[in-house]
């Protein structure tokens, strides 16, 4: 009941709401993959990943853009450190996302369910670093790549 109420305060903020549907689109990307490689044979493990992977780029497009977009460094090494934090912070997603994938998997969970909890703990962990740490401070930036 908590983490409903936690979710409810959280939909009022505008900049949770943009990065809830930037995180579907990414989702999308990843999920399109995902499904993809399972249906071509490959690993449920190695197959999330790179699905993960994908998506992460997606993210950090539309996150830039349309989420964060009055927080994005100008350039330079404030720019390249909050690329490289994005990038660590989608790495916690990526090592969640395949831990619980792999572990699912391993214990005869469907890849699919496994999959669907994974994605629930990854939102949560890079939302919290990216609003918290990522994209904290204003900047003066317009956004771009």
């Amino acid at each position: 009941m908590e983490l409903a109420t936690s979710l409810l305060a959280r939909l009022r903020d505008v900049r949770f709401v943009r990065y809830l549907v930037a995180s579907v689109g990414a989702l999308a990307v990843d999920m399109g993959a995902f499904l993809a490689l399972l249906a071509g044979g490959m690993a449920a493990a190695p197959a999330s990943a790179i699905g993960y992977t994908l998506g992460i780029l997606a993210h950090w497009l539309m996150s830039s853009r349309a989420v964060f977009h009055g927080n994005v460094a100008q350039g330079g090494l404030a720019r390249t450190r909050q690329k490289a934090l994005f990038v660590i912070s989608a790495l916690l997603g990526l090592a969640l996302t395949t831990a619980i994938v792999g572990l699912g998997d391993s214990a005869g969970i469907d890849p699919r369910a496994a999959k669907l909890v994974a994605i629930a703990v990854s939102f949560m962990a890079t939302w919290l670093v990216r609003s918290r740490i990522v994209f904290c401070a204003p900047a003066t930036g317009r956004g771009e790549a």
